[in-house]
């Protein structure tokens, strides 16, 4: 079956994720309707729009993209009404989920994509509350902030049709933004799991007094992570065997790896932990407001982009 093109979007839930992700929609052009209970909502998602679309202007809009095409309802029925794909961010709640889900299945039809924005949950717990049409549900989960960061993990569940994933690869890829799609699912999905096993290791030397928090975190920004907003680790372990490559690679390290694998921590979360850590972080901060670190990611990242863009 062919399907139009995804021309409009409605947002649930307008927090940081919900937010960023109306930013984004709306610089590729699209038509995009946003509802959160919340108080203050629209208020608070306009101004965010406003901050971002300098940043996004820079980068480059699409043809035709507008903060006018932004509309806001308070009534989710309303704002789902019409929708090509609702790209869904509420709490992260498996029963809050499900009776949104059963919701948004009886209200739209079978041609309407569903993603949930979900850092941890599964598709297959979720669409259990679908009744009619569960194939058209998936995971699009993004990596904060979606108005910049380019990735997105696709996962369906266990009711979720291949279409659906080809169909919502070709909807992110064609914005711009990277997809990978998984092949199972798992909790927390790779992204985030990936990134849970380094600040594990994190912690247990900060725990151990290895090394302070401000020193773990500039040895990993300033040195492997500089290579990892390049290329992905198995690429730089290719590179790192030398012109025998990956097979030159476990040669020469495949020992020394495990051996430091079997020493890895697994540190306890305790009191005193997080006391030291929240101490740690907040002497690296220095005083600076959120917002103050929020400008310094986005505009280092906005140059990452732009060298990325033109090689």
């Amino acid at each position: 079956m062919t399907h139009p093109p995804i021309r409009r979007v409605a947002i649930i839930g307008t927090g940081v994720i919900g937010a960023s992700w109306t930013a984004l929609f709306l610089s590729k052009g699209l038509d995009v309707t946003a509802t959160d209970v919340a108080p203050g909502a629209e208020a608070r998602l306009r101004g965010f729009v406003d901050q971002c679309w300098p940043a996004l202007e820079e980068l480059g809009l699409a043809p035709g993209a507008s903060r006018d095409r932004l509309a806001f309802e308070p009534q989710m029925e309303d704002a789902v009404s019409g929708a090509d794909l609702v790209q869904e961010n509420g709490p992260e709640r498996i029963d809050f989920k499900r009776e949104l889900y059963a919701k948004l299945d009886e209200l739209l039809p079978a041609s309407t994509l569903i993603a949930s924005s979900s850092s941890g949950l599964t598709m297959s717990e979720i669409q259990k509350a679908c009744k009619a049409h569960p194939e058209r549900c998936f995971i699009g989960h993004p990596f904060n902030p979606p108005h910049l960061i380019p990735l997105v993990e696709l996962v369906g569940g266990a009711q979720t049709s291949p279409q659906t994933i080809d169909r919502a690869a070709a909807f992110y890829d064609g914005l711009g933004k990277r997809t990978v799609r998984l092949k199972k699912e798992v909790p927390g999905h790779v992204a985030n799991r990936l990134a849970a096993a380094l600040l594990r290791e994190v912690m247990y030397l900060v725990d151990d007094d290895v090394i302070s928090v401000a020193d773990a975190d500039a040895a990993v920004s300033y040195g492997p992570g500089l290579r990892w907003g390049v290329m992905g680790p198995m690429m730089l372990y290719h590179l790192g065997g030398g012109a025998g490559g990956i097979d030159h690679w476990f040669d020469q390290f495949t020992g020394p790896i495990t051996a430091w694998w079997s020493v890895l921590g697994n540190p306890k979360i305790t009191p005193d932990l997080r006391a030291k850590v929240t101490a740690g972080v907040m002497d690296e901060v220095a005083k600076r407001s959120i917002d103050t670190l929020e400008e310094q990611r986005d505009r280092e990242l906005m140059g990452l982009l732009k060298v990325r863009a033109a090689a």
